[in-house]
């Protein structure tokens, strides 16, 4: 899978695991995406792929490395999905 495969893949699963906002954005803790299993057999590297999402302003999220355990609840937001 190259990376634009990887975001969007990023993209379908936090939409399955998070919640919509008002703005059509989409929240989901760092911690519930690293532990779904899902995700765990999608992503090689979920870090990775978040960061490559958040440069290409996809996602957001506070700081720029995530670790498992100590980032758990960083919220990441979905940027409102184009129409």
């Amino acid at each position: 899978m190259n990376v634009d495969e990887e975001i969007e893949q990023l993209k379908e699963e936090i939409k399955r695991l998070g919640h919509k906002q008002n703005d059509g954005s989409y929240k989901v803790t760092f911690g519930m995406l690293f532990n779904d299993d899902r995700c765990a057999n999608i992503f090689e590297a979920l870090v990775g792929t978040l960061r490559a999402a958040k440069k290409r302003k996809i996602v957001t999220y506070d700081g720029e490395l995530l670790l498992q355990g100590v980032h758990d609840n960083v919220e990441i937001i979905l940027k409102e999905a184009e129409a």
